[in-house]
């Protein structure tokens, strides 16, 4: 049992929670993932971790409520517990993994869409913490919406705030913020990562590619077993099948067929589309790591 030390709403239908995970602590990065699940017969729900502490053994995630099981998840309080949490899973963030001379070395724009922003955030601290300052920019719908932005200002070099309906900040698409950030104001940025709806993401890389920017995305919002067991995050990546929870979550995003992504996400939500992509997939529908029957 994981026992659940505070939780809190942080937006319209949006909660924190901190969880005593002290296995997934001591070993965790920025840029993974770990499962939860709330009873025996609960749903496992793959979530991005937001924070963690290792001398205290809490992780952070966020919790958007978009079907049953998280509108159940978002009623638990303090004092509550899950029956089962597992990671760290999933790749690490390359800024943590990659030759660290070189990520000092280098501009850094992060771009968070809505809950993509509490992914985005363990990130910028990791940078932070090593004396390295980068960009964000955080797009949200409206300021109800808007989350991090206090804990983001306080390890972010310079911070960006756009909401689509002018609510706060600045107004309209977080394209308009990157544009305004290189052609206006003459930034330079060798490297963008980004963070959020898939379709948000998509329309980023079609503009990181103009300008020559290289883009990392998290393909976490395919995901849903978690242990590439379910097939649904699977992804055209380049030349290459490649399955998020397992060789991800994050990929080059100039590489990645959102399209395809978005189209399967879809199909996915039905047994007949599931069928259908079983079908025209074929051997690569599952990979290596097993699936339905």
């Amino acid at each position: 049992m994981y026992k659940i030390v505070s939780a809190e709403e942080l937006a319209d239908k949006i909660f924190r929670m901190e969880i005593e995970a002290p296995m997934v602590t001591r070993s965790c990065q920025p840029g993974q993932f770990l499962i939860v699940k709330m009873d025996e017969e609960g749903e496992r729900i793959p979530l991005t971790i937001c924070d963690y502490n290792r001398e205290t053994g809490i992780v952070t995630i966020v919790v958007q409520e978009v079907g049953a099981s998280t509108t159940i998840m978002s009623n638990l309080k303090a004092g509550d517990y899950f029956q089962d949490v597992v990671g760290p899973l999933g790749c690490p963030s390359e800024l943590v993994t990659g030759d660290f001379e070189e990520v000092k070395n280098k501009k850094i724009l992060f771009v968070a869409g809505g809950l993509g922003t509490a992914p985005v955030y363990p990130q910028v601290k990791w940078l932070h913490e090593h004396g390295i300052a980068a960009d964000v920019i955080i797009g949200t719908r409206s300021h109800s919406t808007l989350i991090y932005e206090e804990e983001m200002k306080k390890v972010a070099g310079n911070l960006y705030v756009t909401t689509d309906d002018g609510s706060y900040g600045r107004s309209g698409m977080v394209t308009d913020t990157i544009k305004y950030l290189v052609n206006e104001c003459g930034n330079h940025y060798d490297l963008c990562i980004s963070i959020g709806p898939m379709i948000m993401m998509k329309f980023v890389c079609l503009l990181t590619k103009e300008l020559g920017i290289k883009t990392i995305v998290s393909m976490n919002p395919v995901m849903v077993d978690g242990t590439g067991m379910c097939g649904a995050c699977r992804l055209q990546v380049g030349d290459e099948i490649k399955f998020a929870c397992v060789d991800g979550p994050e990929f080059d995003g100039h590489l990645v067929d959102f399209d395809q992504a978005m189209m399967r996400s879809r199909m996915y939500k039905t047994e007949e589309g599931r069928a259908m992509l079983a079908l025209t997939e074929g051997d690569t529908h599952k990979g290596n790591c097993g699936g339905d029957k």
